[in-house]
């Protein structure tokens, strides 16, 4: 019987003054949340995986391939690895188009592993509308959509959200979680989703990753939230 390789493995350790992060998990498909307190290791993490951050040890691989391994001198450079980030703030640049920051994301992207077509990714995304427009003039949530448009263009195998929905209103949030699971289920690209949010996880995760101080605590599917949630308190959880 052959060992089916898990979509994401992470097993890293990482000391930072006062802080170390010393955490070894795996995420299959669909969406892994990574979730605790405020300074718990989750966008370390994040940063790790995408390889702007070196850990002091440990290794990181993708569909088997490996991105990081410290003790054999594996680093792929962030750019090769084929990994997709939408950061918090979207990021966008505030002198290019919303075209052309979608377009970015190809820059670096090899012609035979380009992602999905551009038409077809402002079409499922809602925004053919605004590509000519500056992202000053844009909202929270279509900051954020032309982000995520950026990084599937990118064609990655992976995808990383640093909690994407923080700075959206309430009104915008069902409206892009819809968006974030067609990317889900359309796209087919697993995500490894940072938030503080009970809701958030309960509707998209797949499974879910509990860190406390550096560590993980607990990993489960989002139906053990409740149980997890009277054991260790809020822990970093809003109310949404």
């Amino acid at each position: 019987m052959t060992d089916v390789l898990p979509v994401l493995s992470v097993n890293v350790r990482q000391q930072r003054k006062d802080f170390l992060l010393d955490v070894a998990f795996e995420g299959g498909s669909g969406i892994t949340a990574l979730v605790g307190p405020s300074g718990s290791g989750k966008t370390t993490i994040l940063n790790i995986i995408a390889g702007t951050l070196r850990p002091d040890s440990g290794c990181v691989a993708v569909f088997g391939r490996v991105l990081t391994d410290v003790e054999k001198r594996i680093f792929v450079p962030c750019h090769r690895r084929r990994v997709g980030f939408v950061f918090q703030d979207a990021q966008l640049f505030p002198h290019l188009t919303v075209e052309q920051n979608i377009k970015f994301g190809r820059w670096f992207t090899s012609t035979d592993s380009r992602g999905p077509p551009l038409d077809v990714v402002t079409r499922e995304l809602g925004i053919g509308g605004l590509l000519k427009r500056r992202p000053a003039t844009l909202s929270g949530g279509e900051k954020q959509r032309v982000a995520l448009a950026r990084a599937l263009l990118s064609s990655p195998r992976i995808l990383l959200m640093d909690e994407p929905l923080s700075g959206v209103d309430d009104a915008r949030r069902n409206e892009i979680m819809g968006l974030i699971e067609r990317v889900r289920d359309e796209f087919g690209i697993p995500i490894v989703y940072v938030t503080h949010s009970r809701s958030e996880v309960q509707r998209l995760a797949t499974r879910v990753v509990r860190l406390e101080a550096g560590r993980v605590v607990s990993v489960g599917s989002a139906a053990d939230l409740p149980d997890v949630g009277v054991a260790l308190g809020n822990n970093g959880f809003a109310s949404t």
